[in-house]
């Protein structure tokens, strides 16, 4: 399965949205370089790549968060923090098991989680940024 940056991924947001561009384009170069059955280097690459992005990401998405006051920007860091310790785990295991059924499973679910993630609360926070900036510049 492969991901477009559909309407749904949309926040709305040019930063947001730029940067999930990146990342989506990222998650399907890694599930490319699976299903081509690429060369294990060519994978940890694009899992590498997967994982530091995530972490740029999130990173700026946080300093928005802080910036325009997102109610819940707590729980969102949480969550954050958690996917990277996921992603890394994930990354981690493939540089020391190789591609595996299992390895692979894996990692295409954390990419469904990572798009879930995007369309179910990225769009939220966007939402709340354009409504602080409509409140606070009419």
């Amino acid at each position: 399965m492969y991901y477009e940056f559909t309407d749904d991924l949309k926040t709305g947001n040019t930063t947001i949205d730029s940067e999930h561009r990146t990342l989506i384009k990222a998650a399907n170069d890694a599930l490319q370089a699976i299903k081509q059955g690429k060369g294990i280097q060519e994978l940890e690459s694009t899992v590498a790549f997967l994982a530091s992005y995530t972490k740029t990401h999130f990173g700026n998405e946080g300093s928005l968060q802080d910036k325009y006051e997102y109610p819940d920007r707590r729980r969102h860091k949480l969550w954050h923090e958690s996917y990277i310790r996921d992603i890394e785990l994930t990354y981690s295991r493939l540089q020391k098991e190789g591609t595996s059924p299992v390895l692979v499973s894996e990692l295409e679910r954390r990419i469904v989680i990572l798009i879930a993630h995007i369309k179910e609360q990225d769009t939220k926070v966007a939402a709340h940024i354009q409504m602080y900036i409509d409140n606070n510049h009419s």
